[in-house]
């Protein structure tokens, strides 16, 4: 392909030689490649480095960081040698979190979570949210973008509205997304395609086992699976 797509690959392995292969298999389709906290405690910084090695690419380190300024700060701080493109904090830890974050990384965008994609709105109201998951994901986005969240994640379903409430210079970035093509949803509940969440106004958009369990027939079916979605978005 002559242009990457606007796709974020989760390397969801507990394998660090396979995400190596997935990262090669893949290579100029895929701008920014998704390191997770299972990743992360597998293989620490010399895992995240390995990959950022092999790759010109961005990398998204997916730690969803939620805890006391202080700590979050000290967390920020430990992982910014590794220099990811984005690093993952909860918009719930609130802006001075948010903040704390942003301030111990200059090069990384920070980027906040709002609702995670895996709950229904049953489960937002379960654990304690006052509004549905619409709202929940708006007011969070907004405090991480007051907390200097250069970017959000947030369900397809509240693109449209978290656009319209932080302007057209913050990122959003979309996991649960599905080919039309998929079968199942995973983990995930609250779900679109690509092309949907695109045309409504995200970023990028994570996609993780629709491409990776082509691997199961080699390298070439891998990349030929990404080519195929990724034509369907650019």
């Amino acid at each position: 392909m002559s242009k990457s797509a606007p796709i974020v690959l989760a390397l969801d392995t507990s394998d660090l030689a396979t995400a190596l292969d997935w990262v090669q298999a893949t290579h100029g389709i895929i701008p920014v490649y998704k390191l997770g906290l299972e990743f992360y405690l597998n293989f620490g910084h010399d895992g995240v480095r390995a990959i950022a090695e092999s790759t010109d690419a961005g990398i998204f380190l997916d730690l969803k960081l939620h805890d006391i300024p202080q700590t979050v700060k000290g967390a920020a701080r430990a992982i910014s040698n590794l220099n990811p493109r984005y690093l993952t904090v909860h918009a719930s830890g609130g802006q001075s979190m948010v903040r704390s974050a942003v301030d111990s990384l200059e090069n990384t965008k920070v980027t906040g979570v709002t609702i995670l994609t895996s709950l229904s709105e049953s489960d937002v109201s379960e654990v304690g949210y006052g509004q549905n998951a619409l709202e929940s994901a708006v007011r969070l986005a907004k405090v991480a973008v007051a907390g200097g969240a250069r970017a959000i994640v947030c369900s397809p379903l509240e693109i449209v509205e978290i656009r319209k409430s932080i302007g057209l210079e913050i990122e959003i970035i979309t996991p649960g997304v599905r080919p039309a093509d998929s079968q199942g949803r995973d983990d995930q509940i609250r779900t679109m395609t690509p092309r949907e969440a695109l045309d409504r106004g995200a970023n990028l958009v994570v996609i993780g086992r629709p491409i990776t369990s082509a691997w199961s027939n080699g390298a070439q079916a891998m990349r030929e699976r990404a080519e195929q979605i990724a034509s369907g978005i650019l």
